[in-house]
C-alpha cells in the first residue's frame, strides 16, 4: 500500500464491521472511520435507546473497541468497553461501554462529542460515526410467517426482523429516507477506500443502502468501493440465500449504487456455474469478483464464520495497490 496516509471508510455494524475494522487497523498506515448503523433495538442498547431516546450505542461500542489501540492501555479499554454485567440486577446484561457512551452523551450534550471522548480514551486507531444522527427502526416485509408462504406481512424492529422464521422479502427505515450524518458523508467523500459489509444482511448492510445521501456519495466517489460478502447464509435474515441472491436484494434496495470489487470467500462452495452468475450480478454494480481466502481457521484446520482480519487486510492491501496503479496508467494515457 502507498506510504502516504490512506482513508478508509468501513460501513456496516455488529461483528462483521467489527472484524472488518481489525483488517483496516492492518492497512498501515490508515485513517479510519467506521460508519455505523443505528436501528438496534434489542438487549442492553434497545434499553438504553427507549429509557433515554437515544442512538442505540450498541453497534457503535463494538466499532470503537476494534479500533483500540493495540498496546496494554488500549487492550484493557477494548475488554472494559464490551464487558457485561452479571448478576440479576438492574444492570444486569448492560454492557459497560453501552453506558459510558450514553452517559458521556448526557454529560457533554452530544453522541459524537461523547463517542470522540471514548476514541481518546482507548487511543483509537480511527473515529466511529453514526450513519444518521438519530436512532432508526427497521420494517421488514416477510414471506412465510403463514401457511400461504404468498402472503406478506409486515415485521418491525432489528432483532424481529433478525430473528423472523420467515423469509424477508425487503426491508425498509423508518423514517423513510433520513438525513445522513454529515460527518459519514464527508468520511466518505475523503475516503481513499471505501468497504460494504460484511454482517447481517438486511438489518447491518442493507440500511446503509437506504439512505439515499450515503448511496450517492459512495457511487460519486473515487475510492476504491469493496463490497464484503458474508461466509454463510444467516438462519431467518438470509436462509435459503445464493451468493447470487445477496448481490440481487443489495441491487433491488439500492439500484443506483455503484462499487468496484466484490470480495468473497474462495472456499465457499458454488455448485455448477454460480461462479459466472454471481460475476453477472456483480456487473450489475459495476464491480469485478475477487475470490480470495478470507475465511479464519483455527489452529487445527477448523474453519470458524468470521473474516480473518490479517487475510482481510493483505487482500484490500493487494486490490489498493492495483487500484493506484492502474489509476496511474490512466492519468498517464490520458495527457
Amino acid at each position: 500500500m502507498s506510504t502516504s496516509p490512506v482513508n478508509i471508510a468501513c460501513l456496516g455494524g455488529g461483528h462483521g464491521l467489527f472484524q472488518t475494522l481489525l483488517a483496516a487497523r492492518q492497512c498501515d498506515p490508515a485513517n479510519i472511520s467506521a460508519i455505523v448503523t443505528v436501528a438496534d433495538d434489542g438487549g442492553s442498547s434497545g434499553r438504553l435507546r427507549r429509557e433515554l431516546d437515544i442512538i442505540p450505542p450498541g453497534d457503535l461500542r463494538m466499532a470503537l473497541a476494534a479500533l483500540s489501540r493495540n498496546d496494554d492501555n488500549g487492550t484493557l479499554w477494548a475488554k472494559t468497553l464490551q464487558h457485561r454485567f452479571g448478576g440479576t440486577g438492574a444492570l444486569a446484561g448492560h454492557a459497560v461501554g453501552n453506558l459510558m457512551i450514553a452517559g458521556l452523551a448526557e454529560v457533554l450534550g452530544d453522541m459524537q462529542a461523547a463517542l470522540d471522548k471514548v476514541a481518546e480514551l482507548t487511543d483509537s486507531y480511527g473515529r466511529v460515526l453514526p450513519m444518521v444522527n438519530r436512532p432508526l427502526s427497521i420494517e421488514a416485509e416477510v414471506a412465510g410467517l403463514d401457511d400461504d408462504p404468498r402472503i406478506i406481512r409486515s415485521v418491525r424492529g432489528q432483532v424481529a426482523v433478525a430473528t423472523t422464521p420467515g423469509q424477508v422479502r425487503r426491508v425498509h427505515l423508518k423514517p423513510n429516507d433520513p438525513q445522513a450524518n454529515p460527518r459519514a458523508l464527508q468520511a466518505i467523500n475523503e475516503s481513499d477506500i471505501i468497504t460494504i459489509g460484511p454482517g447481517s444482511w438486511f438489518s447491518s448492510v442493507l440500511p446503509h443502502m437506504l439512505v439515499p445521501q450515503i448511496v450517492d456519495a459512495i457511487s460519486r466517489s473515487k475510492a476504491l468501493r469493496v463490497l464484503v460478502l458474508n461466509l454463510s447464509v444467516e438462519p431467518g435474515e438470509t436462509s435459503g440465500f445464493s451468493v447470487e441472491r445477496h448481490l440481487h436484494v443489495l441491487a433491488q434496495h439500492a439500484p443506483k449504487l455503484q462499487v468496484d470489487r466484490v470480495v468473497i470467500d474462495r472456499n465457499l462452495d458454488l455448485a455448477g456455474g454460480e461462479r459466472s452468475h454471481v460475476q453477472r450480478a456483480s456487473k450489475q454494480l459495476g464491480a469485478e469478483v475477487v475470490f480470495a481466502d478470507v475465511c479464519m481457521v483455527t489452529d487445527d484446520g477448523l474453519e470458524l464464520n468470521r473474516h480473518d482480519p490479517a487475510k482481510l487486510a493483505s487482500v484490500l492491501d493487494s486490490m489498493y495497490s492495483e487500484w493506484v496503479a492502474a489509476q496511474a496508467t490512466q492519468g498517464t494515457a490520458a495527457q
